[in-house]
């Protein structure tokens, strides 16, 4: 049979023995067409398959490698096996009930497990594998815990080949540091992820070694991966990147040059810094005539530069401003962000950064002036700085002149250590509930603090007396599922119960919250039996 008549008989299969005639072979005056279809179909298949030459045998992979790591429990085991077989529901968005979302609590679980170094149990790779593949923020925490095998099983199949792209090097080992031919030798004719994970290795632990490997090819690298490699300097960042960092001001690429300057100015001793400090300053001023808003105190002037000069475009200034920000004001923004905080205090006559926040600031200039002070105070990891721009959590609008968003403040907020995080936020959602803390909370280490978890559930049962739209705080209330410290379930019993609706609450409101919290409550209850399960 041919090859044509092959495919006739596929065409046939697809539209029908009602609507085309089987090839003759196929046809016979005792059977139906269908039948008798099928029949060739399945002769024609044995005859392909008997004409084929047996191929070479595909050699045997290498076996998986070696898991030094100690196996998991068995309950955790079982428990791992559980949360990865549980799906997202698929009721198109109807009440979630009272079940734990188990997905939600994968992370964690993760978490906890490589901080204990467990190994993952090999018939679990799979699975895990699969929910890496379909939650990126998943991968670190997953790859980290199925170990070098992962990586054994993605060189098998191509749906898993991510791990190799997400681990660094492509899962390649690497050699022995103090191996310095082996090392250059690799970072002369390695892939470009092997050198990426050899760069970002050397950097942690010999910052001198990385630099100096990084000075050896930079003028033959690609500007992509200069820039790549410009970010490594990052990490262990010191005054004796200064050199390296100022050569990088010159590179033919702009992208290069502007971070180039934004690593020198994160170090406030920098000549950069230096530089950038004279011209902030020279549009900076304390005017001291009493010309503030109540006519009874000094305020801060700004004059902001004519033009953005060749010397201010070397040191990472973008001369072209975006569209509808004027030019001036862009200059100056990107002028007072790349400034050392520590020099307001001398140009200001020895004030504090609160004394100077406190300031006000002629001919609207306020908004952008405090913004940049944010820019500068996150970039350089400036807590006080942080402290003065946030202001009080209680203040109106709840923050500092310079916390013109939520994004800013959390951004702020993340400068400072965790127990001061969390009481901020703390205040802040006790002095204006919870409808902007959502971004807030993000940045706060889990579990929360005491103080925080009893705010924003304080903050929760209030707005469900006010009979307000659960619905509203979805996201909160997903939040404390997963960050709320499981100690706090006894303490929310007495919310469990159905409340009587009041005359303008919402329909079935009453219902819905008593749902909302018996799955916080059940929830925190699964994470505590989780890290028992894993407790060795």
């Amino acid at each position: 049979m041919s090859a044509t008549l092959w495919e006739d008989l596929v065409t046939t299969a697809l539209l029908g023995t009602d609507r085309r005639t089987p090839p003759p072979s196929a046809s016979a005056p005792d059977r139906e067409a269908p039948v008798a279809l099928l029949d060739a179909a399945a002769a024609e298949t044995v005859r392909r398959r008997a004409g084929l030459r047996p191929a070479r045998p595909a050699p045997r992979p290498e076996p998986a490698p070696e898991d030094p790591r100690p196996p998991l429990p068995a309950a955790a085991a079982r428990r791992l096996a559980l949360l990865l077989a549980d799906r997202p529901g698929v009721s198109g968005g109807g009440r979630r009930g009272t079940a734990p979302d188990l997905m939600e609590l994968l992370p964690q679980w993760l978490t906890l497990a490589n901080a204990h170094h467990y190994a993952s149990p090999p018939e679990a790779l799979p699975a895990l594998l699969d929910a890496a593949r379909g939650r990126t923020d998943l991968r670190p925490a997953a790859l980290t815990f199925a170990g070098p095998r992962a990586l054994w099983l993605a060189r098998l199949n191509q749906e898993w080949r991510f791990a190799l792209r997400a681990t660094p090097g492509g899962g390649t080992a690497l050699p022995h540091l103090e191996d310095t031919e082996k090392v250059r030798q690799l970072w002369q004719e390695g892939l470009f992820a092997e050198r990426v994970s050899l760069l970002g290795a050397l950097r942690a632990q010999a910052p001198a070694t990385a630099r100096e490997l990084l000075a050896s090819t930079w003028s033959t690298e690609r500007a992509e991966d200069r820039l790549m490699f410009l970010d490594s300097l990052r990490k262990n960042l010191t005054a004796e990147d200064e050199p390296f960092l100022e050569q990088a001001l010159a590179d033919r690429s702009r992208n290069v040059r502007a971070t180039a300057a934004e690593l020198l100015s994160a170090l406030p001793g920098s000549a950069l810094a230096a530089r950038m400090a004279v011209r902030a300053g020279a549009c900076v001023a304390v005017d001291r005539t009493g010309t503030d808003r109540a006519g009874d105190g000094p305020s801060l002037t700004v004059e902001a530069p004519h033009e953005c000069d060749a010397s201010m475009e070397r040191d990472g200034v973008i001369a072209k401003a975006p569209a509808g920000r004027g030019e001036r004001s862009w200059w100056f923004g990107q002028l007072v962000e790349a400034a050392p905080l520590a020099t307001w205090r001398e140009r200001l006559g020895g004030r504090t950064p609160e004394e100077i926040v406190a300031l006000p600031v002629t001919d609207d200039w306020q908004a952008e002036l405090h913004a940049a002070w944010c820019r500068a105070a996150v970039r350089q990891r400036d807590a006080a700085w942080s402290r003065a721009l946030l202001g009080a959590p209680s203040a109106p609008e709840a923050g500092g002149p310079g916390a013109v968003s939520l994004a800013e403040r959390a951004k702020l907020l993340d400068t400072l250590g965790a127990e001061e995080r969390a009481d901020w936020v703390a205040g802040f959602i006790a002095a204006h509930g919870l409808s902007e803390a959502f971004q807030l909370l993000g940045v706060c280490a889990v579990p929360w603090s005491a103080p925080l978890g009893r705010a924003v559930v304080d903050a929760l049962n209030i707005a469900r007396d006010a009979g307000s739209y659960p619905w509203s705080f979805s996201g909160v209330m997903g939040l404390a599922e997963r960050c709320l410290d499981p100690s706090e379930a006894n303490r929310l019993d007495g919310l469990l119960a159905i409340p009587e609706e009041a005359e303008n609450a919402s329909p079935g409101a009453g219902g819905y919250w008593a749902e909302a919290f018996q799955r916080l409550v059940t929830t925190l209850r699964l994470r505590a039996a989780l890290a028992a399960e894993l407790s060795p």
